[in-house]
């Protein structure tokens, strides 16, 4: 195993300077020093990996150092378009160095929706001429490829990738972590809104723990799973499909169970939930401050006012609760527009918190019967 430390100082050393990206659960170790380490402008937790590739661009434009970032193999998704039309070396030749969590390693077992993105995480870096190692986990052979990167980065001024297997990194555990003044574990609130809905309400739930303790609860309380649709991958994405079955179901009420990462990710879709409208649409948004599934690096969520922006992108109505009661009484509130509601949970999860059971075109199965009876 590599020691986060050992890594980082090898970067430093060979003029690295920035840092930005979206935690991932093979990164976090190392995530999680670079946000103890490095000074407060000189790593930046994106809204989306896009965006991480943009901030990094303009570090190099400001200073002509090199700057990193850090994603999940799913993130490349967001990532192209400013690699291929930004920083690449046929337009602006911006180097980046790149740090890729290989979720989803041919031959390692993982989650279904992390397969296919495994299976073309190296042919995708092949495509974009992106030249990468997989990353050590011997101190000398590291230090050897980081050689290598610099290297290719100043003869070609282009990126250099670092593809990351499960347990390279030693552990470390996060200092910095912002406390949520709230009485509500995430599940706690899940198990709220869950008992509160109408047994013919369809669920949209949210990438990470969120879609795992709504099956839990539902376990939990002798329920089925067929009304709920658990979006396991495409973070950020959860509110926009709620929206396409609300506006295709208005006959049904809709609730999406999003978390605060996942909003600021693809925080325009607010914009589009917003302006169609829709009245059977309640967004509910769990908000602890932090990617809480890839080891708790904080978002920026509780430094805005979640509310006040859905109300200014046309929500009818907008709150934010902390207490049992609060939400209670927000749920109760029987409006007819489009809903948000912004729940301030505790950071954490049960240690036994288990997984579905279904595959993903079961649930998808199974919800599509539930929406047509």
């Amino acid at each position: 195993m590599i020691e986060p430390k050992y890594f980082y100082d090898l970067l430093r050393e060979n003029g690295t300077g920035f840092f930005s990206g979206v935690p991932d659960s093979l990164l976090k170790n190392f995530c999680a020093y670079v946000t103890d380490t490095a000074d407060e402008n000189e790593h930046i937790i994106s809204a989306n990996e896009g965006c991480a590739v943009g901030l990094a661009a303009g570090y190099h434009l400001a200073s002509g150092k090199i700057p990193l970032v850090y994603m999940q193999n799913s993130g490349i998704g967001n990532a192209v378009n400013p690699l291929l039309s930004l920083v690449d070396p046929e337009v602006y030749r911006i180097p980046v160095v790149l740090v890729i969590g290989w979720r989803g390693e041919p031959g390692v077992h993982d989650e279904p929706q992390h397969v296919k993105q495994g299976k073309v995480t190296l042919s995708l870096l092949d495509a974009m001429n992106i030249p990468y190692s997989i990353m050590a986990t011997d101190e000398k052979e590291l230090a050897e490829q980081v050689a290598s990167c610099y290297s290719h980065i100043r003869n070609t001024g282009a990126s250099y990738a670092f593809v990351v297997r499960k347990d390279t990194f030693a552990p470390y555990t996060l200092q910095k972590k912002e406390t949520v003044e709230a009485e509500m574990s995430r599940e706690e609130a899940i198990e709220a809104v869950m008992l509160a809905s109408d047994p013919k309400e369809i669920f949209v739930s949210t990438t990470g723990m969120a879609s795992r303790e709504l099956y839990e609860l539902r376990e939990r309380h002798g329920l089925t799973h067929e009304r709920d649709f658990l979006t396991v991958g495409s973070m950020g994405h959860a509110s926009q499909i709620a929206l396409s079955i609300a506006l295709n179901k208005k006959d049904r009420h809709v609730t999406c169970i999003d978390g605060d990462g996942a909003l600021i990710m693809q925080m325009g879709g607010l914009a589009t939930i917003g302006t169609r409208k829709v009245k059977n649409l309640r967004h509910i948004v769990i908000n602890n401050g932090a990617h809480d599934s890839v080891g708790a690096q904080p978002t920026v969520a509780l430094k805005i006012d979640i509310p006040a922006i859905a109300r200014a992108a046309g929500y009818g109505n907008a709150v934010s609760v902390r207490t049992k009661e609060e939400l209670a009484s927000a749920l109760s509130s029987k409006t007819e527009t489009t809903t948000l509601i912004e729940i301030k949970t505790r950071t954490g999860s049960r240690k036994d918190l288990g997984r579905p059971k279904e595959s993903p075109i079961e649930n998808k199965t199974a919800l599509m019967g539930f929406i047509k009876s």
